[in-house]
């Protein structure tokens, strides 16, 4: 337990100097300044509250829960047991301070640790008063998902807007549209009726032109 508390703070350490070092390049003076100074000490403090909760769900995992989970093994080589639960453990602890690790750095928490105390500077500066619960949840709850909702209508408006404008604009389109086909099935109508009267008018004009009574003998 000591052995990993040690690697762990040596590695927490590593990360702090190196966060330093890329301040020192920024124009530091070279010292560690009190932000970089706090932020080692979050983290460290993160540490400690990690290893003795590791250190708690490892003591579940005890050897006499181990050999009662598995007592027809345990009976026949009780030696063999204790080297596969200790084994076990060490892999255990190994996984977990890996998985710790990994989340720390995918989740950036010395930079949300930084934010944090961000957020704390503004509030102390902020001189309204803080939220806090009415005692009913109902009115907690919707308090809280009001401004939402009413963000999502105001967009949701804005959205019906567009989409009413588009509407009428396709609705002109599609009038001018027929106002087109119903002009040149007009103007057809017109064409047709013109050209149906100069075939009536050319019919009637070889009878004009020969009466039958000239050609009586």
């Amino acid at each position: 337990m000591e052995q990993s508390e040690e690697v762990t703070e040596k590695k927490t350490l590593k990360k702090c100097v190196s966060g330093e070092e890329q301040t020192n390049e920024a124009g530091a003076a070279g010292k560690p300044t009190e932000e970089t100074e706090a932020r080692y000490n979050r983290l460290k403090l993160f540490d400690k509250v990690m290893q003795k909760s590791l250190e708690k769900f490892i003591d579940h995992a005890s050897f006499n829960r181990f050999a009662s989970t598995f007592r027809p093994l345990y009976k026949k080589n009780p030696q063999r047991m204790e080297s596969i639960h200790k084994q076990f453990i060490e892999e255990l602890r190994r996984t977990i301070q890996e998985d710790i690790s990994r989340l720390m750095e995918e989740g950036r928490l010395d930079f949300k640790l930084n934010e944090l105390d961000k957020m704390e500077s503004a509030a102390k500066n902020n001189q309204n008063p803080a939220w806090r619960p009415s005692g009913v949840p109902e009115q907690d709850f919707c308090s809280f998902l009001m401004p939402y909702y009413q963000k999502q209508e105001a967009y949701m408006q804005l959205e019906l807007k567009k989409i009413r404008a588009e509407n009428a604009a396709l609705a002109q389109k599609v009038q001018a549209g027929r106002d087109s086909v119903t002009q040149t099935e007009n103007r057809i109508s017109t064409a047709v009726d013109e050209w149906k009267a100069s075939v009536t008018e050319f019919e009637r004009l070889p009878s004009s032109l020969c009466p039958t009574d000239v050609f009586d003998v």
